[in-house]
């Protein structure tokens, strides 16, 4: 048996006025996302619980069965995992944003615009860096997928326990970071973090790519934005959790390849996958297959419904849907539905009008061998509603898919 999770990141929405009371993927196209709804068993899921605000690495982290309240150490080490980079468990991870600010110092763009060119130029003088105030503590910078970046203090005496510099909006100035308690590892690593930020300022504002970007009337990438601190989670992997041999995940950030990381998951990159609009989605689909004859599960994750949802850009999301829908067609017609399970949901809401994510539930349908096919005949919001799953949340996912593929341990005698 082989379970393939299909995620569309934050494919759920809210009725919009624009839209005549619909969502965009009520809006949208979906023919084979509705035919995996009439052969499966739906219903909606919070990834957390009921009203809270996921984040994508706490919600992926729920779906494959880990509590995130346990396992979720901070986005830092997630997204440093995703890239490659391993920690020790001293090391504090942050993530970052390249962001714009203005001469004012209030921040115009938490993102730089989307614009990804030279970031790599703009990071390197950035890794590296060290302080007379902490002499002993090295700096490690990367930049990630598109306008994100990963910031790693490495050394004794650190702590997590300090707040972000990032204020999650713009027409405002950035932040300092402060510790969040009275001990001194959480003061130092405060003051590392502030020191940090404003020697990349002084850098990045000077940078030739920066100049360059300004000159072509481009927004300059010339802030960071630092968030989500954490050590590395300590964490079982999913064949110890559940005895599966070989599983693969397939996504285009880094932060949820972290997440499959520490889930002892093997990590698929396909070319021409950018986590945007422009994404080849169908690539991606593809990519799946090929991965699934050789392992028990394989979690596929677009990400570009999110960041439409973030850019409050309704044509774009109902148009990544549609692509998302592609894709899914691609994997159903090719599955060998006797022998797999098809599970189709999102990790979180990302609605059009708040611009972040909301605690709205996602819609579920699992097809497969020996489901219990409900009369739900169409996959969004509100139809899945009606299906047999009922209300769940994202913890209890794996639960369900490892009963059905026959390999749960009984409860009692």
């Amino acid at each position: 048996m082989r379970i393939i999770i299909l995620i569309g990141d934050g494919m759920g929405d809210r009725p919009l006025k624009a839209l005549g009371g619909k969502t965009p993927l009520e809006e949208a196209s979906t023919p084979n996302m509705d035919e995996v709804a009439k052969h499966g068993i739906c219903g909606i899921m919070d990834p957390i619980a009921p009203g809270v605000r996921p984040g994508s690495a706490p919600s992926h982290l729920a779906i494959l069965g880990y509590d995130p309240y346990k396992y979720y150490t901070g986005r830092g080490p997630f997204e440093a995992a995703g890239m490659g980079i391993r920690m020790e468990p001293t090391d504090v991870a942050f993530r970052c944003n390249f962001a714009t600010i203005n001469e004012e110092m209030f921040i115009v763009d938490r993102r730089a615009g989307r614009d990804t060119e030279g970031l790599d130029k703009l990071a390197a003088p950035l890794n590296g860096l060290r302080f007379n105030s902490a002499p002993r503590i090295q700096v490690e910078f990367k930049n990630a997928t598109a306008h994100r970046a990963v910031l790693i203090l490495r050394g004794q005496g650190l702590s997590s326990n300090v707040s972000d510099t990032d204020p999650e909006k713009i027409n405002v100035p950035p932040l300092e970071s402060r510790p969040l308690d009275d001990a001194p590892a959480s003061a130092l690593t405060a003051q590392i973090v502030n020191e940090f930020v404003q020697a990349s300022n002084d850098i990045l504002n000077t940078h030739e790519v920066n100049r360059n970007r300004v000159a072509a009337g481009r927004m300059p990438a010339n802030y960071i934005l630092v968030r989500g601190a954490g050590h590395p989670p300590k964490m079982h992997t999913l064949m110890e959790m559940y005895g599966f041999n070989s599983s693969a995940c397939i996504a285009e950030v880094s932060l949820v390849k972290g997440v499959a990381f520490y889930a002892g998951m093997e990590i698929i990159d396909v070319p021409g996958s950018t986590a945007g609009l422009d994404s080849d989605i169908r690539a991606i689909g593809r990519e799946a297959l090929e991965a699934l004859p050789n392992n028990e599960l394989v979690l596929v994750n677009v990400k570009g419904s999110d960041v439409a949802g973030h850019d409050g850009n309704i044509e774009g999301k109902i148009e990544i849907i549609e692509r998302i829908d592609e894709m899914v067609g691609d994997i159903w017609e090719e599955v060998n539905k006797e022998e797999t399970y098809v599970v189709l949901t999102a990790d979180h809401s990302t609605p059009i009008e708040v611009k972040d994510h909301s605690g709205d539930p996602v819609p579920l349908a699992i097809a497969g061998p020996m489901v219990r096919v409900d009369e739900v005949t169409s996959f969004n919001e509100r139809s899945v509603a009606k299906g047999g799953l009922g209300r769940i949340r994202g913890v209890d996912l794996m639960p369900i898919l490892i009963d059905l593929v026959g390999i749960a341990k009984k409860f009692g005698a």
